[in-house]
C-alpha cells in the first residue's frame, strides 16, 4: 500500500479569500504534533513543516473548524475571522 500527500491546490478558485467568519489558531504550548490536525483537513489547508509543527494557510482555510475537533488536547481554537 503507497500513500500520496498533497498540497494545497494552488488555483485561484480555491482560495478562500476573507470571507470566513472563524478561523482556527494553533496555540504552539500546547501542540503535540500528533497531525491530527493535517491529516484530517479537508482543503489541506494544514501545512506540515519539517519539524511536524504545523500552521494553517489561511488563503485555503474555509474555517470549518474540523481540526479543532480532532485536536485531543485543544490546542487549536476558532477565532473571529
Amino acid at each position: 500500500m503507497s500513500a500520496m500527500i498533497l498540497s494545497p491546490p494552488t488555483s485561484p478558485e480555491y482560495k478562500t479569500g476573507v470571507w470566513r467568519v472563524k478561523k482556527p489558531v494553533i496555540d504552539e504550548s500546547k501542540c503535540i504534533r500528533c497531525l491530527l490536525c493535517w491529516v484530517y483537513c479537508p482543503d489541506m489547508a494544514v501545512i506540515r513543516l519539517e519539524d511536524d509543527h504545523v500552521k494553517i494557510d489561511y488563503d485555503y482555510c474555509k474555517g470549518c473548524g474540523i481540526c479543532v475537533s480532532v485536536c485531543p488536547v485543544k490546542a487549536i481554537r476558532m477565532e473571529e475571522g
